[in-house]
């Protein structure tokens, strides 16, 4: 919020100058304490006659001087005594405050540091004027507590600040000082904040071209969580979002890289009407990036063929165990190696009750390479997802993908096939006429 324009009553800038020199004289001649009282008549003067410029030159000296002495508790105690002042000047509070704030990195030890960051957030809490001031000390608070190792700490420190109402910060800053709340919650494992967290941000922002490290630093973040919570198909449309990036497709390395963790991801991802859609999408991109192999992977699962697991394994198991998304030795990457060979057998699947309306259970064991119980029980998850239809007839061992008709659908497409029979001999009667009638006439003729 802006400060009302107060009217200047006095120019005091002469009588600072006038009485700067004494006031630095006496503090480099060790008495400190003569010289923050001089200053202290100084500030009334330029604070009753409303002088800005005065009245900041003044209070940054009294940061300058108690640093300038190594005197931290009293620039702590000045900081509070001058921000309390009534008719204070909004603007030159903050001056101050900034001012203090570039001592944090010139602290003797941690304990120093910490008491001033302490005293900065005391001075700024409540105050719209200094509410980016007051982020940016927080931030360095919850930097020195991860340092520490204390996420939990950390994550709760930056949490406190709702940075999205702020109309002071600017929108680059804003979003930098979001994605640090994510990070943090994402190592304090504090997954479900952290999603809460990433709706704040607008994505639409990311299209301006000197923000891409902030958009690549937020769909890392993202990814993070999706795998975190086996969601594969955002993971996907996540790392679409990487390569569409201008500063990773200017570098073939880090395109490639990529548009693999979008194939690896697209397939792991269970099928639906997206998954479909977003597959051809991504074989499309995988085109323009040199990644044969993961190109000729996705086609498998785009044709509607079978596929051995055996010879996948073969063909493409010396590759993919390449990449970090399955090559980890931790549960997650085993679990995500597991889920690619359900996801052949789903495809799979999905063929054989394409061309089939009946199979023998036997036979659906070979072509899936599973035994019986596995095999039911693929079957029985895609039927409940909706994804096929089909019966078991266990004593006959028999799968039947035909669905039962209801006796008007039957009725419907009889009485369809009887129209379009109809409609095939009026059409064969007319034919017949018009040849029999150019005949006649030929004849005639």
């Amino acid at each position: 919020m802006d400060e009302p324009i107060q009217k200047m009553e006095k120019d005091c800038a002469p009588i600072v100058d006038a009485q700067m020199p004494e006031i630095d004289a006496a503090a480099k001649g060790g008495d400190l304490t003569k010289a923050l009282e001089q200053l202290l008549a100084l500030e009334k003067q330029t604070r009753s006659a409303a002088d800005l410029a005065s009245s900041t030159r003044v209070l940054k000296r009294f940061i300058q001087l108690t640093f300038e002495a190594h005197d931290w508790k009293q620039m702590q105690e000045y900081i509070v005594l001058l921000s309390k002042k009534h008719g204070q000047l909004k603007h030159a509070i903050t001056k101050m405050v900034q001012e203090a704030m570039e001592c944090l990195d010139k602290t003797p030890d941690m304990k120093t540091k910490l008491e001033l960051i302490d005293t900065l957030r005391t001075v700024t809490d409540g105050k719209v004027y200094l509410e980016v001031e007051r982020a940016r000390v927080t931030r360095i608070l919850a930097k020195i507590k991860e340092n520490e190792g204390n996420m939990a700490e950390a994550a709760d420190i930056m949490q406190d600040l709702q940075v999205e109402t702020f109309g002071s910060m600017e929108k680059r800053e804003k979003t930098d000082f979001i994605l640090e709340q994510m990070r943090l919650c994402l190592l304090k494992r504090d997954y479900i904040r952290a999603n809460i967290i990433s709706k704040k941000i607008n994505i639409r922002y990311f299209k301006d071209a000197d923000v891409q490290d902030l958009k690549l630093r937020f769909y890392d973040l993202m990814i993070e969580y999706s795998l975190h919570e086996n969601e594969y198909l955002n993971a996907c449309k996540h790392y679409r979002q990487i390569y569409d990036t201008p500063c990773i497709k200017e570098d073939p390395a880090k395109a490639k890289k990529a548009i693999e963790n979008a194939v690896l991801f697209v397939i792991l991802a269970p099928f639906d009407n997206e998954q479909s859609d977003l597959i051809q999408r991504v074989y499309l991109e995988a085109e323009e990036v040199e990644t044969t192999v993961y190109r000729d992977l996705l086609k498998c699962f785009i044709t509607a063929e079978l596929m051995r697991w055996p010879m996948i394994e073969q063909i493409y198991g010396s590759t993919l165990r390449q990449n970090p998304v399955l090559s980890g030795s931790d549960e997650a990457s085993r679990k995500r190696l597991k889920e690619l060979h359900n996801r052949v057998v789903e495809h799979n699947i999905r063929v054989i009750a394409k061309y089939y309306t009946r199979i023998t259970t036997k036979r659906l064991t070979q072509l899936l390479d599973l035994p019986d119980k596995d095999c039911e029980e693929f079957l029985s998850k895609l039927v409940v997802s909706k994804t096929i239809y089909a019966k078991i007839d266990r004593p006959a061992g028999i799968v039947s993908f035909a669905k039962t008709k209801h006796p008007n659908e039957v009725l419907n497409e009889w009485s369809q096939n009887i129209n379009s029979l109809l409609g095939l001999i009026e059409k064969t009667c007319h034919l017949i006429t018009k040849e029999e009638i150019i005949h006649s006439i030929t004849k005639v003729i």
